[in-house]
């Protein structure tokens, strides 16, 4: 009887040392998966959270450059204004003008403005007189919205003192028009005019962050312009305008908003998203961590990578789109120069000197002369067909990158054909490129368009991205001097050649 109790006490023992072992395991367990998905849950957080801010930074940049090259681009066609001597010696306020010379002159400054008025959506594109008197396209609305003081209200927003001309919106609170004024001489001023929604175009923000605000504010911090954010007119949101005040060039985050602004002359371009709008998708997948983590302890390492993989995979979406925004030429959709130059500049110096590498530098022939006489917008179909030549030029392997308005560099990091010395493979590729760009360039619009071309080898012209760049301008500069529409490599006989820079 006796052995039979202890028996039985030892078996109760034997059950109980099981079942606190097992809550033991299982409490062991369950800390330690919580502990690992809080540090993993924290590291995420802190990791993703900067590179958000970083590539948002890059973005509102992007932005900021879109819109100072739209600018230019609309300051650039007033400009063109003036390559017709009566626009700018014509007085329309003289008193000893002939009636009937008057209106030829009147006639030929229209007929000049109208062509170059259809370039672009403007509203207005013409010249005011101070007695009111105006020549070329300035319409209605414009006349009844300024009425008898046309002349001297359009002179006031003319800020600038050294380049006698200034931008402005919001005129009576109507803040669908931006104008572009600029003096032609005392008694006149340019206006060009167009619709705000043409920024639109200006302020493209990548769908997965299609609910950010992108605003154009004054120096007041009042909105000019909306893309899903405030009123216009209004002041800025006091949520966002305490993240940025007093600031030219800034990116914050915090619990509640992702903010950047970046200043564009007199103007800011501001981009604002709520912190929970962007990091959603992850804060629902950190709370399914832990109730699974909880849930599953006896299988906590599959489900932790499992849960890991669901927690990153939704801020890859956003992540990768701003980098493409970021890495990406917009125009030509090959590298932009800071992303290029880095790449290029890893690649080399990683380089053994057994190896092989060739940098190319081109430049498109009369460019200027491009967007002079057929206007910007066939300049940007050029730039656009270039990258896409560039693209079926060269290889998957090759790093192609636009470093300048009409200027673009490959790094050749493909190998030749078996058989084929390196220096003949980048020859027949820079041959290839002047034929390709001669042929295709202008897309089939008749237009004479060529290209030319510099290269430089690794390692035998030099060992470093900064050397074979330079050599590859002394090489670009002596394919110029030869009559353009060429190719030439380094060599010593260029040695003491500035370049083209």
């Amino acid at each position: 009887m006796s052995k039979n109790k202890n028996g039985k006490a030892s078996l109760k023992n034997i059950h109980r040392v099981q079942i606190l072992m097992i809550i033991g395991y299982a409490l062991i367990v369950i800390i330690a998966v919580a502990i690992v998905t809080q540090l993993a849950v924290s590291k995420t957080d802190k990791v993703l959270k900067n590179k958000v801010i970083s590539l948002t930074s890059s973005l509102g940049v992007q932005m900021k450059l879109n819109l100072e090259s739209y600018i230019s681009r609309m300051e650039t066609i007033g400009t063109l204004a003036f390559g017709e001597e009566n626009a700018y010696t014509y007085d329309a306020t003289d008193p000893n003008n002939d009636e009937y010379e008057a209106l030829g002159k009147e006639k030929i400054i229209t007929d000049k403005l109208f062509s170059l008025c259809i370039m672009e959506n403007f509203v207005d594109y013409g010249i005011v007189y101070r007695n009111n008197r105006t020549v070329g396209k300035i319409s209605n609305a414009t006349t009844t919205a300024f009425g008898d003081k046309l002349f001297d209200d359009l002179s006031s927003m003319i800020v600038r003192p050294r380049t006698n001309d200034g931008w402005a919106t919001g005129y009576k609170n109507d803040f669908k028009h931006i104008y572009y004024v600029k003096r032609v001489h005392d008694n006149a001023v340019l206006v060009i005019s167009f619709y705000t929604h043409e920024l639109d175009a200006v302020f493209d923000n990548p769908e997965t962050l299609g609910d950010m605000e992108i605003m154009l504010v004054n120096q007041d911090y009042n909105i000019l312009y909306s893309k899903n954010g405030g009123e216009v007119g209004d002041g800025l949101d006091d949520r966002i305008k305490s993240r940025i005040k007093g600031q030219t060039s800034a990116t914050v985050m915090d619990n509640d908003q992702l903010v950047s602004v970046n200043k564009c002359g007199d103007w800011y371009v501001v981009c604002a998203i709520s912190t929970d709008s962007i990091l959603s998708e992850k804060n629902e997948m950190k709370r399914f961590i832990y109730l699974t983590g909880l849930a599953a302890a006896l299988i906590a390492a599959v489900v932790g990578l499992y849960l890991s993989y669901l927690l990153t995979s939704p801020v890859k979406k956003i992540v990768s789109t701003l980098d493409d925004k970021a890495r990406i030429d917009l125009l030509t959709g090959v590298f932009n120069k800071l992303t290029y130059e880095e790449y290029a500049d890893n690649i080399i110096s990683g380089s053994l000197g057994s190896e092989h590498r060739a940098l190319i530098m081109i430049d498109i022939d009369d460019f200027k002369n491009v967007n002079d006489s057929y206007g910007h917008a066939m300049g940007d179909r050029v730039l656009e067909n270039m990258g896409a030549i560039l693209k079926g030029v060269f290889t998957d392997d090759d790093y192609i990158g636009r470093i300048g308005g009409d200027e673009f560099s490959v790094l050749i990091n493909s190998r030749p054909e078996e058989g084929e010395e390196f220096k003949d493979y980048v020859e027949r590729k820079c041959k290839e490129v002047c034929s390709q760009i001669e042929s295709g360039l202008s897309g089939g619009f008749g237009i004479e368009t060529s290209a030319s071309v510099g290269a430089a080898l690794f390692p035998a012209d030099g060992r470093t991205f900064t050397e074979l760049y330079r050599l590859c301008d002394k090489a670009l500069y002596r394919a110029k001097r030869s009559g353009k529409n060429t190719y030439r490599l380094y060599d010593e006989s260029m040695k003491n050649e500035e370049g083209s820079k």
